[in-house]
């Protein structure tokens, strides 16, 4: 079978995914379909496939396999799909798989007499009901998604009508309570996901980033900084791709027709947009950068974020809402004690029956968390910034017992531009019970 020529190895896949992106929504793909109709090797069809699965263009579902699916904006707007939900419930889709890219708003469960249950069913929503044949096909008929508890299935006239309106029908082998709590809880998690800032949240790439290229000079990198007032720059080779940073230090000394390559720093500290911006802003705290690009997976220079815009959107993310965390719950019984205007906060609370651990007593992990949320509390009291824990030393003098008063007592020994340390102790009723020590790094805006 003929492929491509080495040489034309970027053309290959361009050719192979414009196929791609040329096929209808919903379309199923293999990589033996693919190759035959390109003439192409299966090795080669197959490595295409993947990019064009990163990319977006298509998405393998279980039990229905490789569909060609509409590419995200790259906007979480935190709904689920209907193929979602069919890998949530481990779902086989009896029909309608072209739509499983289709967003739903609400599910209906069928617990009612079906004029009923109709009046609830509207376009983009999903019925969750039994073995219910007329059901399926009046959800159908209102533009909803059925999802078939039980392990049941539905007849072929169901099966077609699903096919021609591109909405899924799934059938699964859980019942119907046990279904909603798995969606419901599926969409809170959604919902706190999406409230996670990320990168790519933060920063625009319509426009080409500042950066120097293979081949300039020094005298190039003056000119830049003059005209732009920067003074840190990435620096690509001819595909785009980020190979070094070129900043002031670099530069100094330098001849001014040396060649950037030969001045700049390597290898150089990048990040994908999908990093979280507090993970974004702990690498640039530890590595010690002020510019950080962003890339994509081919490491080609997308944008570039400073720490002043890492802080800026971590100030803007603290003051939200993402929903009940572990931390949250874990947090949610402690309250600040009363204190003077001169003295740290002391945190009180009650430890409930969900902290225990396999002894019945406060588990371990529970504790940590505990006086590390407890520290970091303080250091935002206190210092007022942004900041990253690196490390936490924990004694555990005995054991805390289920339903034991608590209090949470923090001493700063150390506070700088640089870093902080506070030693946090925990008291029940019979005096210290765990004691630590947190470290931590300051993130400032340059």
């Amino acid at each position: 079978m003929a492929d491509f020529p080495r040489d034309e190895a970027a053309t290959k896949h361009e050719r192979i995914l414009e196929y791609i992106k040329g096929l209808k929504v919903g379309t199923r793909l293999s990589v033996r379909s693919l190759a035959r109709k390109l003439n192409v090797s299966e090795g080669t069809a197959y490595r295409a496939l993947k990019e064009a699965e990163s990319a977006g263009y298509v998405s393998t579902r279980e039990r229905v396999g490789t569909v060609r699916i509409e590419k995200k904006q790259g906007q979480r707007d935190g709904l689920l799909t209907f193929g979602d939900v069919a890998g949530i419930v481990e779902g086989q889709v009896l029909g309608g798989a072209s739509g499983l890219d289709k967003p739903l708003h609400k599910f209906v469960i069928g617990a009612m007499e079906l004029d009923e249950m109709v009046r609830y069913i509207d376009a983009g929503s999903l019925l969750i009901v039994g073995n219910r044949v007329n059901a399926h096909r009046r959800a159908l008929e209102r533009n909803a998604g059925v999802l078939i508890t039980g392990g049941f299935g539905t007849c072929e006239d169901v099966i077609r009508l699903a096919d021609e309106t591109g909405l899924p029908v799934i059938s699964c082998r859980h019942d119907t309570f046990t279904v909603a709590s798995m969606i419901n809880r599926a969409m809170y998690d959604r919902l706190i996901t999406r409230k996670i800032m990320l990168l790519e949240d933060i920063v625009t790439t319509d426009s080409a980033p500042l950066a120097l290229r293979i081949g300039e000079t020094i005298a190039d990198y003056f000119r830049l900084r003059e005209r732009t007032g920067h003074t840190r720059f990435p620096v690509i080779d001819e595909r785009g791709r980020v190979v070094g940073m070129m900043t002031a230090r670099d530069a100094e000394g330098a001849e001014p027709g040396e060649a950037v390559e030969k001045r700049m720093t390597r290898p150089p500290v990048t990040a994908h947009p999908s990093m979280p911006v507090a993970a974004a802003a702990h690498r640039m705290t530890i590595e010690g950068i002020d510019l950080l690009p962003i890339v994509d997976r081919h490491r080609r220079l997308l944008a570039v974020v400073s720490r002043s815009d890492i802080t800026r959107a971590m100030q803007f993310a603290g003051k939200q809402q993402p929903g009940e965390t572990i931390d949250d719950l874990i947090w949610s019984g402690f309250a600040e004690e009363k204190r003077t205007e001169d003295s740290l906060p002391v945190y009180v609370g009650k430890m409930t029956p969900q902290m225990a651990g396999p002894a019945g007593t406060v588990s371990e992990g529970t504790l940590l968390s505990l006086l590390t949320l407890a520290a970091k509390q303080t250091i935002r009291e206190i210092a007022r910034r942004g900041h990253v824990v690196e490390s936490v030393t924990t004694y555990f003098v005995r054991p805390v017992q289920i339903e034991a008063e608590v209090r949470l007592m923090p001493r700063l020994l150390e506070l700088s531009r640089r870093s902080a340390k506070v030693e946090m102790e925990l008291h029940d009723e019979h005096g210290l019970a765990v004691k630590a020590l947190a470290a931590a790094q300051m993130i400032d805006p340059l």
